[in-house]
């Protein structure tokens, strides 16, 4: 199919829940896309946080090339090893004990919720069911995880969602106090906001919201599936606050695009889950874990996440220096994950990007983020500043 026909039967075919541009994607290399113009693409969007070690990645691809001819699937019914080693790699370089598999992070939200109300339940504690979340969160649109997203367009039309979803405002300590009592089974909270515009939670504030969990007896979920697994220039987005979780969810670039995600936990909660509780035909089949365990494998490197560091102090600095002050609110974030603030809606301009081969999408209305893939240098990082300065300068206020 030629590109208009690809559009066209996207457009008669395939439920219309996203808008997208009128290019279709043919290949990709390291940090660039390629469409069926030829076109060549400098991708700071990496898929949405996804593509960590950059598009066909040649130890990923040999590894999946390599599993798929071997085996792909068998259920969970029977043991394979490479979930057995992807979850060892897991636990020990995390906080938890545990991991269940799932194959997306509003799964692995879903999985998170229900071992809460079941280590509630399992403890004897009539009504505590409560889940807390924060003003700007973002954790899924499955039912459970939508109940838990802030934005009320996300939610209105699906309601009823789950009972005892309350929201606290986001770095707020008193807010969280109003909000966490003894009927609080869980509090999940991204350490560092993603879809809700690249907000890091404060030190203070995780450890205000661990001590309040600890007081009423209530579970701290982490999503870190857009922030985690090297996206800061740290393993864990959490490692910059130093407050551990009691549960904690991954997806987006844990197998480097393929579906997967992951609920970590520690050997309290697990203790609560028993055969039967919960489960998934397709999770951590050896293929998707095959692919998983060369991401984490590389993303754990010290090595590599010093690079994201340092490259991340570059890119705050091209943006400071580059980009208009007049037009610039704020700039936040770590690592790989900076959301630029603009006193102006940023639709129009990421929509500019697109038409000079650079992707980056928004954050909410004013903000863009850049979260290109784990592997970018500085030449990428110095041309996607230069080209989204150059736009801002030829736009009116």
């Amino acid at each position: 199919m030629n590109k208009q026909e690809v559009i066209e039967n996207e457009a008669n075919y395939v439920l219309q829940t996203y808008v997208r541009p009128e290019m279709v994607f043919t290949h990709g290399e390291g940090a660039y896309l390629y469409d069926t113009e030829g076109n060549k693409y400098l991708d700071f969007n990496a898929g949405i946080a996804v593509t960590a070690l950059g598009h066909s990645d040649p130890e990923w691809s040999q590894v999946v090339a390599e599993q798929s001819a071997k085996l792909a699937h068998v259920s969970n019914l029977y043991h394979t090893e490479p979930q057995a080693a992807l979850a060892k790699k897991l636990v020990e370089n995390s906080f938890a004990d545990r991991v269940y598999f799932c194959n997306s992070g509003a799964e692995a939200n879903e999985a998170a919720i229900k071992f809460a109300r079941k280590y509630a339940w399992l403890n004897e504690q009539d009504g505590k069911t409560e889940i807390v979340s924060f003003t700007k969160g973002f954790h899924g649109r499955t039912m459970g995880a939508l109940s838990a997203t802030y934005k009320e367009k996300y939610r209105k039309p699906f309601e009823p969602l789950i009972q005892g979803a309350k929201f606290a405002e986001f770095n707020n300590l008193d807010s969280a106090k109003a909000a966490i009592n003894d009927n609080t089974c869980a509090v999940i909270i991204e350490p560092i906001q993603g879809e809700g515009g690249i907000h890091p939670a404060t030190k203070d504030f995780l450890q205000g919201v661990r001590e309040l969990c600890d007081q009423h007896g209530a579970l701290l979920i982490y999503d870190e599936v857009q922030c985690g697994l090297g996206r800061t220039g740290y393993l864990w987005a959490h490692e910059l606050m130093g407050v551990y979780p009691d549960i904690m969810t991954l997806a987006k670039p844990l197998a480097g695009g393929l579906p997967i995600g992951a609920t970590l936990m520690t050997q309290d909660v697990a203790d609560a889950i028993k055969p039967g509780d919960h489960g998934s035909t397709f999770a951590a089949g050896p293929l998707v874990c095959a692919a998983a365990n060369v991401v984490v494998n590389r993303v754990s490197d010290p090595e590599f996440l010093a690079r994201i560091r340092a490259n991340s102090e570059h890119l705050n600095q091209k943006l400071h220096e580059l980009l208009p002050a007049d037009k610039v609110v704020e700039i936040r974030g770590a690592g790989y994950m900076i959301g630029v603030e603009f006193n102006i809606p940023v639709a129009g301009i990421t929509k500019r990007c697109v038409d000079e081969k650079l992707l980056l999408i928004g954050a909410g209305e004013n903000t863009i983020r850049f979260i290109p893939p784990l592997i970018v240098d500085i030449p990428e990082i110095d041309a996607a500043v230069e080209t989204l300065a150059r736009i801002l300068n030829e736009t009116a206020d």
